[in-house]
C-alpha cells in the first residue's frame, strides 16, 4: 500500500463518520438529532445500577471473614503467606468498596438526572405557555 492510498482511506474513513455524533446540532435542516434519552431509560439504568450495587456488596463480602481468618491464623504460625493474605484480604476490601460505591453514585446520579430534565421540562412548558399568552395580551 502507499502512502497515497493509505491518505485517500483515512480520508474516506473520515468522510463516513463524520455526522455520527454531533452535540446541540444537527448536520441538515429536517434531520433528527442522534443524542435522545427517554426518561423510562434513565430509570431502568439506575434500577440496573441499583442491584448491580446490591449484588456486589453482599457477594463481594462472601468470603471476607474466612479469608480474614485464615491470615490471622498462618500469621501467627509465622509463616509471612499470612501477612501476604492480610494485604490480599485489605486490598479486595478497599477495591470492592470502591467499586460498589461507584455504582451507587451511577444510580444516585441518573434518579437527579430524571428528576432535573422533568423539572426542565415544566420550566419549559411553563414559560413556553406564559409566552404565548403574552403575545395575545399585547
Amino acid at each position: 500500500m502507499t502512502w497515497d492510498e493509505w491518505e485517500q482511506l483515512k480520508a474516506a474513513a473520515a468522510r463516513r463518520h463524520a455526522d455520527r455524533t454531533r452535540l446541540n446540532s444537527v448536520t441538515q435542516p429536517g434531520t433528527a438529532a442522534d443524542l435522545v434519552v427517554h426518561d423510562d431509560e434513565l430509570g431502568a439504568l439506575g434500577g440496573i445500577a441499583y442491584r448491580l450495587r446490591d449484588r456486589l456488596r453482599k457477594d463481594s463480602d462472601h468470603a471476607r471473614e474466612a479469608t480474614f481468618g485464615a491470615a490471622v491464623e498462618l500469621s501467627n504460625e509465622g509463616l509471612g503467606m499470612g501477612t501476604a493474605l492480610t494485604e490480599l484480604h485489605d486490598a479486595w476490601n478497599s477495591k470492592s468498596r470502591t467499586l460498589v460505591d461507584a455504582c451507587g453514585h451511577i444510580s444516585n446520579h441518573l434518579d437527579f438526572t430524571r428528576a432535573q430534565h422533568r423539572k426542565d421540562d415544566d420550566k419549559v412548558a411553563t414559560s413556553v405557555s406564559a409566552s404565548v399568552i403574552y403575545t395575545y395580551m399585547k
